[in-house]
């Protein structure tokens, strides 16, 4: 008679822990699972992992929450992989206007599915089966149609328009909810003859800006600063929202040390304290051939050779 051996947990697993709406993973619908893919990112154009959902049909980006020497137990295994990845809903667009940028450049109508195409990321053809891919190229592209085929080719102009109304809209979320994007960045540069609300106003639309932008390269987004007809900052980085790159936190991002306080009036040099009796003492007694503490700490002379 066979032994039954007892099964150990696999500690070298593939789970992940996830935090998702119900509509990234509801399989209901279609019979397929949501599936974790690697695309191009549209900002560094370097390889971002990325999910969609059941049946292609909707796109979300991944963001992980990061803590050193953490770890998972799922269920009956330990999972050492610790980090907590946050999946939340984004506009597939995105993706997909870099490849329409660069086949813009020949000033060519094409079919779409002839442009998003990748060697490196074959799965950036999933992209066009999202709902919001097709009926969405209008806002980026021109369009032609031929019989029962559409053709596209990239217009800058639409593009500018599009995310335009990216930033207004996000303008009106943080204004909605009361959020607060920090004081106006001084500058020698800026006309001095406007209102708070003028200077309120170009706050959001510059922090609404940096917010979009984590999906831009950099020339479009500086077409977009254009666009909106912002001057750019000489130190942008005061007015972008806090890096991605940093760990995911409810707490406000605030800064390391307030070094406005060296320009207060209560930073202002005090006289020296009065000196104890013993201090006193010791002060007036013989310091002849007493060395200072810092003679010790110095590095020695080397003596030369007769």
């Amino acid at each position: 008679m066979a032994t039954k051996k007892k099964r150990t947990p696999n500690v070298h697993n593939n789970s992940r822990v996830v935090i998702a709406a119900d509509s990234a993973i509801d399989t209901q619908k279609h019979n397929s699972d949501p599936a974790f893919v690697r695309l191009r990112d549209p900002t560094t154009d370097a390889t971002s992992l990325y999910m969609l959902s059941a049946g292609d049909v909707q796109l979300f980006e991944v963001k992980a929450f990061v803590e050193d020497f953490h770890s998972w137990f799922v269920g009956q295994t330990v999972q050492r992989d610790g980090r907590l990845l946050f999946v939340t809903p984004m506009d597939p667009l995105y993706l997909i206007l870099p490849y329409l940028i660069k086949s813009g450049k020949e000033g060519k109508f094409q079919p779409v599915d002839q442009v998003v195409m990748d060697d490196e990321f074959p799965a950036c053809s999933r992209l066009l089966s999202c709902t919001r891919s097709l009926a969405s190229l209008h806002h980026i592209t021109e369009e032609k149609e031929v019989g029962t085929q559409r053709f596209h080719r990239y217009s800058q102009e639409k593009t500018m328009n599009w995310l335009k109304k990216k930033v207004e809209r996000t303008v009106s979320v943080l204004k909605a909810r009361n959020i607060s994007v920090g004081e106006r960045v001084k500058s020698t540069t800026y006309i001095t003859m406007k209102s708070e609300l003028d200077y309120r106003n170009e706050d959001y639309l510059r922090y609404a800006h940096g917010l979009v932008s984590e999906y831009l390269s950099q020339d479009l987004s500086k077409d977009l600063l254009t666009h909106l007809q912002l001057p750019e900052l000489k130190s942008p980085k005061e007015t972008e929202p806090p890096s991605k790159k940093r760990k995911l936190t409810d707490k406000p991002v605030e800064a390391e040390e307030d070094y406005t306080k060296f320009n207060s009036a209560e930073f202002a040099r005090k006289p020296p304290k009065k000196m104890t009796a013993a201090q006193k003492s010791l002060a007036k007694g013989d310091k002849t051939g007493m060395k200072t503490m810092s003679s010790f700490f110095s590095p020695k002379v080397k003596a030369e050779k007769k």
